[in-house]
């Protein structure tokens, strides 16, 4: 079975960027070779997207193995594949990491039982239901990443296909 995806790194400083490829091909088993281009939102820091093939679970698994380093941006997708939901894993230094199972247009969905302690949340007030609704979709992440998505139009892309 197998499952693909695309890793983004929105910035990352110089020095990070060969720890990033180190730790993409201690997950899938090849060398990784990126195509770093300079970020415009990010002076001094760079980006870089690489398509990927590999078993169900690669996205998270890079996810965790980036997850260390507190300077870069990311974000990690893997398609739903047969038995596996599809994911989308988003990091800024300043939020920390968000994941989301992911529908296959994209779009994020929230499992039920999240949903039902969101309401509860608002219903105890704690905080309101919209606010909760933005958690859950990881609105937060999506407005922090969104220059950085921009700022990467026109980035060349690496397709890869993992080892085993």
């Amino acid at each position: 079975m197998s499952a693909r995806g695309v890793l983004y790194v929105h910035s990352a400083p110089a020095a990070l960027c060969p720890h990033v490829e180190w730790a993409v091909a201690g997950v899938v088993g090849v060398p990784v070779k990126l195509d770093w281009v300079a970020q415009p939102a990010a002076p001094g820091h760079h980006r870089a997207e690489l398509n990927w093939q590999g078993r169900p679970g690669t996205a998270g698994e890079m996810a965790s193995a980036l997850n260390s380093w507190q300077r870069l941006r990311f974000e990690v997708t893997e398609e739903a594949s047969p038995g596996c939901d599809g994911a989308r894993y988003s990091y800024t230094p300043s939020l920390g990491i968000f994941t989301a199972i992911t529908s296959a247009a994209g779009e994020v969905l929230v499992p039920e039982g999240r949903l039902r302690a969101a309401v509860a949340r608002a219903a105890a007030g704690g905080t309101d239901l919209a606010s909760e609704v933005e958690l859950l979709t990881g609105r937060s992440w999506d407005e922090e990443l969104e220059p950085f998505r921009y700022a990467g139009d026109g980035a060349p892309v690496r397709w890869l296909h993992a080892a085993g």
